[in-house]
């Protein structure tokens, strides 16, 4: 990022050097998967600190091109003092799209399990772009993307954390029905629950229906602004109602809670989100 004024006020201002603002101890790679020949942006966090003996947490991170630099700067003044924060020093992987805007249309593919029937154009009347690729992207994330990153850093697999938000919390939470030990942590900011919600309700089902025999060991968090209450697709009241349902069948093994942030809207909330997933995803404790 290169900060350019539009006109030096003053004649000494021309003749300061300038140079390009970086991410410390961050660096980015496209990264294409072998489903799909899809391309992304991959963008690494490693902390300075020394690694603990079993390797540091990592925070598997959606939609990077919009918030790897507000996750990374919250992991990496949080990470210096665990014993006054609360918070170990992680490593961040951002999986992101070689786009210069903070969104790609890609997004709508990866993050959601089937084509919605419930909606066929954005708010701006365009049609909506292709959906339906999330197994394909869980398949990426679990079989090629993390496999790297091991052979690569020093990571605790034991202590796995995906951030997502909006779409992105949808395939939070469509990771955590479909295959609930990619994760330690799973952090679903304003999922957009209001999309395929046939199909999720019934992944939800069927999760419910395996933690008989298969038990699970994860910790969930949803958070939401709000000021999203007013939005026609109660979004709110459909997470608090899937906390409610998920805590009600008492599993040892799931954690779940809800949180709801005042006077914040759906854009918002998101540095209080990442700011609260440090402590949630990287306590010395959990």
């Amino acid at each position: 990022m290169t900060f350019q004024p539009n006109q030096p006020t003053s004649g000494t201002l021309e003749h300061i050097a300038r140079s390009t603002v970086q991410i410390p101890r961050a660096e980015q790679w496209t990264m294409k998967s072998r489903h799909g020949n899809h391309a992304y942006q991959i963008m690494v966090f490693q902390p300075a600190e020394a690694p603990p003996p079993s390797g540091y947490p990592v925070i598997y991170l959606l939609d990077a091109n919009s918030v790897f630099g507000t996750m990374v700067e919250a992991v990496r003044v949080q990470g210096r003092r665990p014993e006054k924060t609360g918070a170990l020093p992680a490593i961040v992987v951002g999986i992101g799209y070689p786009s210069p805007g903070p969104f790609s249309p890609h997004r709508y593919y990866d993050f959601t399990p089937q084509t919605t029937t419930e909606y066929t154009q954005n708010s701006d009347g365009m049609p909506l772009p292709k959906q339906g690729g999330a197994d394909e992207f869980l398949q990426f994330i679990e079989e090629e993307l993390k496999p790297d990153m091991e052979r690569q850093f020093q990571i605790d697999r034991s202590r796995q954390a995906i951030f997502g938000h909006s779409l992105g919390g949808l395939f939070v939470l469509h990771t955590l029905f479909k295959k609930p030990e990619a994760f330690r942590y799973y952090i679903a900011g304003s999922p957009s629950l209001h999309w395929n919600q046939n199909v999720m309700l019934a992944e939800e089902q069927e999760f419910v229906a395996r933690l008989e025999q298969h038990p699970v060991n994860v910790k969930v968090w949803i958070g939401m602004g709000e000021q999203e209450k007013t939005h026609p697709a109660r979004n709110n009241d459909k997470a608090l109602s899937l906390t409610e349902r998920l805590s009600a069948l008492n599993q040892p093994g799931l954690d779940i809670k809800y949180t709801e942030f005042e006077e914040e809207n759906h854009v918002s909330v998101l540095p209080f989100l990442i700011s609260r997933t440090i402590r949630f995803a990287c306590s010395p404790e959990s």
